[in-house]
């Protein structure tokens, strides 16, 4: 979401008013996927697009404005245009084509093959946790995570007599593990740039809470561990595991994230070109059917970026501010330490609801990234604090909400209900428990 000084300079007194469009954003989003879901259709909340359902929020925005409508559209694409939307969304092309090229020159199965050779026959649940972990912070994505692995870890569940659902909450865990800590995420993006924080930092930040998480969900896995099964031997390619072990290492040495990213379609692209029958034209389509991928999550970007614009310019998001301030008031008159703690409980809380209202942990922190720097600004947390905070609890509420996007893919996999998958997604509900701890009890320097 957009903070810019342009619209901020202008904009009016408190207002709930402002709030209406997104408000309507919700309503219609939320209103079409309960409807959609009552009515037994697949993927109930994914049939109105996100970016279909905004269009009428932005023009009762445009309509409530009090400045004149061309200064209106004005303040509106000045929010489209801001640095970090701009910036977010160039990420997200760069992300979207490095995962389509990794994945047609065999990246993903050749990662795939590399965790199967190393889990040993006794360990197959935590081993399966270790494994979507590993893919989706390589990956960036829970879904694409999911869908790679979710039909071997069914055979292997099938073979070993194994709980589906627990296989299940298994993969989904190590998936929105990944997803939460990868640097090629779209939510670490999302994060990181409406907060003004480098991935580097939140990466860092992320791993307080991340590690401590993932210990105990594989001890919770290894004790809930049933069955056994010889996995068949793998054919391991490690020159295509390269890519992306090259972009881990080199985002988390602090390398810039557009040279990271630009590196590793080109790596991907090389492994294809030296491995296998893939030519110059081929490499080029799948960049561009990368770019694609990312088409919805780019314009809603863009779009929310203007809707904020102008609800900021109105005083909307002033006013959930007030609201948020007066909260934190009440639970904390002390300055230094207990602001700063619930401010964070603050951010946890706002950006919590809004996932489980949209089912969309990147659409959830794009919406509410404006209020949590302004909060994170007010009482003195830091811009890695923040984007962590927001994208931790986002993916927590993502994993748990048997609509999300998640939950519907690996139940149609599995052939067992969304909300038995959802039961056994340990780590988000270990990582709510050490998350909201670390936050009461952690000190602050």
């Amino acid at each position: 979401m957009s903070h810019s000084a342009q619209t901020s300079s202008q904009s009016s007194p408190a207002s709930f008013i402002a709030l209406l469009p997104l408000l309507v954003f919700l309503g219609l989003f939320i209103g079409a996927g309960v409807y959609f879901q009552s009515q037994g259709v697949d993927f109930a909340f994914y049939q109105l697009p996100s970016v279909i359902a905004i269009l009428p929020a932005i023009i009762l925005a445009l309509v409530l404005s009090k400045q004149k409508l061309n200064q209106s559209i004005d303040t509106f694409i000045a929010g489209i245009g801001h640095s970090n939307i701009i910036a977010m969304c160039l990420i997200y092309l760069l992300a979207g084509a490095f995962a389509a090229v990794a994945k047609a020159t065999g990246g993903v199965d050749a990662t795939v093959a590399l965790g199967l050779s190393l889990i040993p026959s006794n360990l197959l649940l935590p081993g399966f946790f270790v494994i979507a972990a590993f893919i989706a912070t390589a990956m960036g994505t829970s879904m694409g995570t999911i869908a790679a692995v979710a039909p071997i870890a069914l055979g292997v569940a099938d073979q070993a007599q194994i709980d589906y659902a627990l296989m299940a909450g298994a993969v989904m865990s190590g998936a929105l593990f990944g997803d939460n800590l990868s640097i090629i995420s779209d939510t670490t993006i999302a994060a990181t740039r409406t907060q003004g924080c480098d991935m580097k930092d939140k990466f860092r930040e992320n791993l307080i809470f991340a590690i401590p998480a993932s210990v105990l969900t594989f001890i919770a896995f290894v004790i809930a561990g049933q069955g056994q099964a010889e996995l068949a031997p793998q054919n391991i390619d490690l020159i295509k595991v390269i890519p992306y072990l090259t972009i881990l290492i080199l985002a988390v040495a602090g390398l810039n994230v557009f040279v990271v990213l630009t590196l590793g379609i080109l790596l991907a692209g090389a492994t294809g070109l030296f491995t296998m029958d893939y030519g110059v034209i081929q490499f080029g389509k799948d960049i561009y059917a990368g770019f694609s991928n990312m088409q919805e999550i780019f314009i809603l970007s863009m779009l929310v970026g203007g809707l904020a614009a102008l609800m900021q310019q109105q005083g909307g998001l002033a006013f959930v501010s007030k609201q948020i301030e007066k909260l934190i008031a009440r639970f904390s008159k002390a300055r230094g330490e207990a602001s700063c703690r619930a401010a964070e409980l603050g951010m946890a809380g706002i950006v919590a609801v809004t996932n489980a209202c949209v089912a969309n942990n990147t659409v959830s922190i794009v919406v509410t990234g404006d209020i949590a720097k302004d909060l994170a600004e007010k009482h003195g947390v830091s811009p890695k604090r923040a984007a962590s905070v927001l994208d931790i609890f986002a993916c927590i509420v993502q994993g748990l909400i048997p609509y999300g996007a998640q939950a519907l893919l690996i139940a149609s996999t599995f052939s067992i209900t969304p909300l038995a998958a959802v039961s056994y997604a340990w780590y988000c509900m270990i990582l709510a428990a050490v998350a909201i701890a670390i936050v009461i009890f952690r000190k602050r320097h």
